[in-house]
This record gives structure tokens, C-alpha cells and sequence, in this order.
């Protein structure tokens, strides 16, 4: 049947070019929908960790030089966050104090997330007189406040960065343990764990390929808004002289420095003030963000 035959089909009109252009992978377009605090809190994070590896970068003084005729001058074009009363440049103090601050809270948020999962795992999986007696071993760490918790470690080892890390750490293990345990109950008693025990499998199998992935992933995001919580409990624990000594630019030591000038020059306990609570609200909103974006896979 060729194409002028009355009877034959006719032929289909090709179809006109839509208006739209090429579809963007799919990872541009999670990145156009993701909002805009999480990423200007990744950027903040970002310029903190460049002070912590390369401090030298970001200075504009030697942290540590004396100017006494310069001493208590505000903030101005030549000092940026104004001097102490040693005529010390305060924005460079604060640069140089990044890496130990940093670490005293990396290290505080990994010695409890350890502890914590640790505590939580054998609360949700060790037979019934262990997980009891580890019940009852977080109750008692939960009567005592955690700030108490960590004077009273301080008090007996003494004050310095990795007592501090460990105290803080310590203080705030049992909360997170609470919530490993919840984590591991609730991946114990999920579908597909019966499904796995229904088929016969091994119970370490079991634990190590179902349980503790599924009970472990949200500590990610805990992770993260754990290392801003303990920044300022360390900061804290500084501001009233159980952190690291000066001449140290640790940022609780220059709040605890700064507090005897308060009404004289207010930038000394202000600007490292602020400093602290951005950078913690720059790890809250990550961690916060990271936690949603984990129960949206869930729930997908």
C-alpha cells in the first residue's frame, strides 16, 4: 500500500520541539531546592576550618606579640576586633584560637558519641540483667547535671584542653546513649529484622547488617550539632577558669580574659562571644539539616 493510497494511513506530523530545555541532573536540581541557610552554615564552617588549618592565612598579627602602648584600642582598620590589655590583636588571637577550640569540641563530641553508642548498644541488644544494669548506670548519670559531671572531672584531674574534650564529652554521653538505645530498640523490632530472624540468620549477622547501620545512621546528624553544643560547654567550662590557661587564644580563655575589662572594652568578651554562638549555630543548622535530609530517605 504506498503512501497516495486513499486507504493508507496518513503519515504522523513529527513532533514539534518543546519550549523547555534539556531536564538538569538531578543533583543541580537538589542543590537549587536546598535552602539557603544550610549552605551559608557549610561556608561558615568552611572559613573555620581554613583558621584551623592555616591560621597564618587569616591573621593579620602575630597572636602572641606585646604592644602595650596599643593595649585596649576598639576595633579600627589596623585591628579589625580591636586589642586586649596586652595591646594584642584580638581578631589574630581568635584566628590562632580556632584549631584548639575546634578540637576541644571535635574531641568532646567524639568522646561522647563513643561512649554513647557503646552504653546505647548493650542497652538494646545485651540480655535482660546487663541491659538493666546499664539502665540503671544511665539514671545515675542522669541525676547528676551534666555541667556537675564535668566540674567534678576537671576538679580531680585538673584543667586543661583534653580534660576538657573528655569532661564535656562525659557530661554529655548519657543523653545520647538514651537515644542510641530508643535508635536500637526501634531497628530490633522493624520488619525486616523479623524477616532476617523468620529466614534463620546468624543473630551477629543480624546485628551487624541490620541493626547497628539502621540504629547508628542518624549519628551523622548528631554528630554535627553535638560538636556545637560542646564547643560552648567548653567555652563555659573556660569562662569561669576550669578550661586552658592563658596566654592561650582558646576561645573560652580570651571570654575568661576578657571578663575583667567588661566595662571598660566590651569587645574583649563580646566578639569571641559571638564568635562561639556562630559557630554553633553554623554546626546546629548543618546537623539539624542533615537530620531532616535522613528521615526524608527514610520516609522516601
Amino acid at each position: 500500500m504506498t503512501a497516495l493510497d486513499p486507504g493508507a494511513p496518513a503519515p504522523t506530523a513529527p513532533a514539534a520541539p518543546t519550549a523547555r530545555g534539556p531536564r538538569p541532573p538531578r543533583t543541580l536540581d537538589r542543590l537549587a531546592r536546598t535552602p539557603a541557610g544550610p549552605v551559608l552554615a557549610v561556608v561558615v564552617l568552611a572559613a573555620f576550618g581554613l583558621a584551623a588549618v592555616a591560621p597564618g592565612l587569616l591573621a593579620t598579627h602575630d597572636p602572641f606579640a606585646l604592644d602595650y602602648p596599643a593595649a585596649l584600642q576598639g576595633p579600627s582598620a589596623a585591628h579589625w576586633f580591636g586589642t586586649d590589655e596586652s595591646g594584642r590583636d584580638l581578631y589574630s588571637r581568635v584566628v590562632h584560637g580556632t584549631r584548639e577550640s575546634l578540637a576541644i569540641g571535635l574531641g568532646a563530641a567524639a568522646v561522647s558519641l563513643t561512649a554513647a553508642v557503646l552504653l546505647g548498644a548493650v542497652a538494646g541488644l545485651a540480655p535482660r540483667p546487663v541491659a538493666r544494669s546499664v539502665d540503671w548506670f544511665l539514671e545515675v548519670l542522669f541525676a547528676f547535671p551534666s555541667l556537675l559531671l564535668a566540674l567534678l572531672l576537671i576538679a580531680v584531674v585538673g584543667p586543661s584542653a583534653a580534660t576538657q574534650a573528655v569532661a564535656v564529652g562525659v557530661g554529655t554521653a548519657p543523653g545520647y546513649a538514651r537515644m542510641v538505645r530508643g535508635q536500637v530498640l526501634q531497628a530490633k523490632g522493624s520488619a525486616y529484622v523479623e524477616a532476617a530472624v523468620a529466614l534463620g540468620h546468624p543473630r551477629a549477622r543480624i546485628v551487624r547488617a541490620h541493626v547497628l547501620p539502621n540504629a547508628l545512621r542518624p549519628l551523622v546528624a548528631i554528630f554535627a550539632l553535638s560538636v556545637g553544643q560542646s564547643i560552648v560547654w567548653a567555652s563555659g567550662l573556660s569562662f569561669i577558669g576550669l578550661g586552658v590557661a592563658p596566654p592561650s587564644p582558646e576561645w573560652g580563655a580570651l571570654l575568661d580574659a576578657g571578663r575583667t575589662y567588661i566595662t571598660q572594652a566590651g569587645w574583649l568578651t563580646v566578639i569571641p562571644g559571638l564568635v562561639v554562638v556562630l559557630l554553633s549555630l553554623a554546626a546546629t543548622t548543618v546537623g539539624r539539616h542533615l537530620q531532616q535530609a535522613l528521615e526524608q530517605g527514610e520516609h522516601a
